[in-house]
């Protein structure tokens, strides 16, 4: 556009004679919730609250944070490599033994002998004696091992020879040999070696039982292959001959042992069975078969006899009751007798009786020889009866007289058994100190035949299967083992520090993060230039992924309210070096490629940066409009594009914030509404500033730009916050250098422009 179309002359002396807003410059509705918590709510909502787990973030965490994964995955391989290779080769020499369980026992009273029979503990009590100090000490005296010796069977660790190569003058001297006639260090003292190789040697032994056997196997570990068998054959030997020591002297000692008790034993026998002899004869007592005497085994036998005849009297007297009170006799005697022969005889007479009273009169000679007939057998049950009664009173009578027969006899025999056991006590106390004597006797001398059987064949309940013979190759370090525990440890390192590095980064880095944070739609997406492209190289090819992402800004921005894009539009920024007037320099080209006439306007003028971006040589500007010292024809200058205006920033004033807050900035956006079909303004950034509130207040919309990956979201919430305390309309995010990759999208964003964006010959 021609300086002739614009209009000329200041911009307004009176403040009250400017417009505060051009006719056509509609207002744009607020596209912003009215409130900063209702933002955060809506996002926090649409988030979801819920503990699930979202792999694909984690997923994406990893892609983004690849690179430092992989470093500490290679730092701790390598040190695991290098320790593995800088440590001590270790050899394993491996011994079998068979170990059974004792089977042999040598008294059986307890004063002495060895554990017998099935104990659950042996196994684990034969361990703790392979581990014993005792033992290590019978190794150390079998395989000589002196001063020297030990030191070269420990070397020095990896970690001090380490040391010793990064500073050698800390290196370990050799100690010196003492010269004669001086004093001996208390540490080279015989007995002190000898302490510490017993501790190496217990140091260096493993052992294992085998599961489900009695096998154990002994592991010997050492820096010599031929001294690591050496030891283990040392401890297996040492340990069978230790047992058959302990075996043998405790055999030895428990047959002399033996030999007294059986003598003391025997004495002690005789004089209790001459004692019970001697004093049965004088107190004139009896035994009887089994034991006891005959008296006593006669009063039992009355006693049960008097129990039966209690209980036959007392069964008598039950009948002879039951008789008295109710008449009834016993049902056993009723059948025993011929009373119910009687009773059925009565009763067919009688039968007969009432059949012929129906005929003949009772006067009858027949039915009197009847009457008669009853009357007889009347007379007899009666008698039959009586005598059944006599006889349950005789019978207990009988059982009363038989009674008191045998309660009078128990009372003799009672009295004349009391006065037996009276003088069989004593007689019973040495018959159980002659049978304990015998019992004793007798089981000293079968376990002094055991002993001296044992004696002579020497049995041995341990022996060996596999003797240890030297390795060829070392049991550790293991290299494979090592590098995949260092793979392992490394992995799960690196991703642990991945996700502490990501959780403590609290930068917006994806268009995820800006909705779900900020409660605000992306406009778009601008990707990252790689080192060797330039901003103005990738304008410059409208091909480009960049050119491309602005284009679609533009089309986002078109349908952004319903009168399309707000016509003037201020693009600001939390902080410096976010890309703000790249981007509002990108759009106003791009709005100017639609064929409408553009204004461009700087309004940064604390740290102008839009002049090198237009590469346009700095005079009047914006400063110069607003302070009254230039006229609008003489502000803008055309850009290189067609229908594109700019107004730079012009000198810098001492406080631009009192210059925006004038009347001239509404007077300048009218005058210019009428002019141009769209005016984008590059704002300065919000933070620490009140200018981008300003422009905010008096823009229909404004775009906020955020750096991924740069940008903070507590910088950001600020940012939108303040903008809705000045009633400013933000339209949308602008997410800008954003590198899919590092963001760990991968290629769902890397694509996003990349459609149609192939190299093409040129034409010649």
């Amino acid at each position: 556009m021609s300086k002739d179309q614009l209009p000329t002359g200041p911009l307004g002396d009176d403040p009250d004679q400017l417009p505060t807003r051009a006719a056509g410059a509609a207002q744009v509705p607020a596209v912003a919730a009215p409130d900063r918590a209702l933002l955060l709510a809506a996002a926090r909502e649409e988030r979801g609250d819920d503990d699930t787990i979202d792999l694909r973030a984690y997923w994406r965490i990893i892609l983004k944070r690849r690179w430092l994964i992989l470093g500490v995955l290679g730092g701790v391989v390598a040190l695991a490599l290098l320790a593995t290779l800088l440590a001590t080769p270790i050899y394993r020499a491996t011994a079998v033994l068979q170990i059974e369980r004792h089977t042999q026992q040598v008294v059986q009273a307890g004063e002495l002998g060895t554990p017998g029979g099935v104990d659950p503990e042996f196994l684990t009590t034969q361990i703790g004696l392979l581990k014993s100090r005792a033992l290590a000490e019978r190794v150390v005296d079998d395989l000589d091992l002196t001063r020297e010796r030990l030191q070269r069977l420990n070397p020095p660790s990896w970690l001090s020879r380490l040391k010793a190569v990064v500073r050698p003058a800390e290196a370990p001297a050799t100690p010196a040999v003492p010269t004669p006639g001086s004093t001996a260090d208390p540490e080279d003292s015989p007995e002190r070696v000898r302490r510490r190789a017993a501790n190496m040697v217990q140091e260096a032994l493993t052992v294992a039982p085998q599961p489900r056997s009695r096998l154990v196997s002994i592991h010997f570990d050492s820096s010599e292959p031929h001294f690591s068998a050496r030891a283990a054959n040392a401890v297996a030997d040492g340990f069978i001959a230790s047992e058959l020591e302990r075996r043998f002297g405790a055999s030895s000692y428990a047959k002399a042992y033996l030999e007294q008790q059986l003598q003391v034993s025997k004495s002690r026998l005789e004089d209790a069975e001459r004692k019970l002899v001697e004093f049965a004869q004088k107190e004139n007592l009896v035994s009887a078969v089994g034991g006891g005497s005959l008296v006593g085994q006669n009063l039992s036998e009355l006693n049960t006899s008097l129990a039966q005849a209690q209980a036959q009297r007392i069964r008598a007297q039950a009948r002879w009751t039951q008789v008295q009170s109710s008449g009834a006799l016993p049902q056993d005697m009723l059948s025993g007798s011929i009373a119910g022969a009687l009773r059925q005889q009565r009763a067919d007479v009688q039968r007969t009786y009432q059949e012929k009273s129906r005929v003949f009169k009772p006067e009858y000679p027949e039915m009197q020889q009847l009457s008669s007939q009853i009357k007889e057998l009347d007379r007899q049950i009666g008698a039959e009866i009586n005598n059944v009664r006599q006889s349950v009173k005789a019978e207990y009578d009988a059982a009363v007289r038989q009674e008191s027969l045998l309660q009078a006899q128990l009372a003799e025999l009672r009295d004349e058994t009391l006065d037996t056991d009276s003088r069989s006590i004593q007689y019973n106390i040495l018959k159980r100190e002659a049978d304990t004597s015998r019992q004793l006797y007798d089981g000293l001398l079968q376990r002094y035949k055991e002993v001296g059987v044992a004696g002579d064949v020497r049995p041995n309940n341990i022996s060996v299967i596999d003797r240890a013979q030297a390795p060829l190759m070392r049991y550790k370090p293991n290299l494979p083992l090592n590098l995949a525990l260092g793979v392992l440890l490394g992995l799960v390192a690196g991703v642990l520090a991945a996700l502490v590095l990501e959780f403590l980064d609290d930068t917006i880095k994806t268009p995820d993060d800006v909705e779900h944070r900020l409660g605000l739609s992306v406009l778009g997406i601008i990707p990252q230039l790689s080192s060797k492209q330039t901003v103005a190289a990738a304008a410059a090819d409208l091909r480009s992924a960049f050119s491309e992402s602005y284009r679609s800004v533009r089309t986002a921005l078109q349908f952004s309210t319903d009168q399309g894009v707000p016509k003037v539009l201020l693009i600001t920024s939390a902080g410096s070096g976010e890309g703000k007037s790249t981007s509002a320099a990108s759009l106003a080209a791009n709005f100017a490629q639609l064929g409408k006439r553009t204004l461009l306007i700087e309004a940064d003028m604390r740290n102008p940066s839009l002049h090198r971006v237009l590469e346009i040589g700095s005079g009047k500007g914006l400063s110069n409009l607003l302070s009254g010292a230039g006229k609008l024809e003489d502000a803008v200058r055309p850009a290189r594009q067609p229908r594109l205006d700019v107004i730079l920033a012009g000198p810098l004033p001492p406080n631009p914030a009192e210059l925006l807050s004038g009347s001239r900035l509404v007077s300048l956006l009218s005058i210019a509404g009428t002019v141009y079909d769209q005016i984008v303004i590059d704002g300065p950034p919000v933070l620490g500033l009140a200018d981008a509130a300003i422009l905010g207040n008096v823009a229909d919309a404004t775009l906020f730009v955020v750096q991924s990956g740069n940008t903070k979201i507590g910088n950001a919430q600020a940012v939108i916050k303040r903008l809705l305390g000045v009633r400013a309309r933000i339209i949308g995010v602008l997410l800008t250098k954003y590198n899919a990759r590092t963001a760990g999208y991968g290629y769902q964003y890397e694509s996003y422009y990349a459609y149609g964006n192939q190299p093409q010959l040129t034409r010649q």
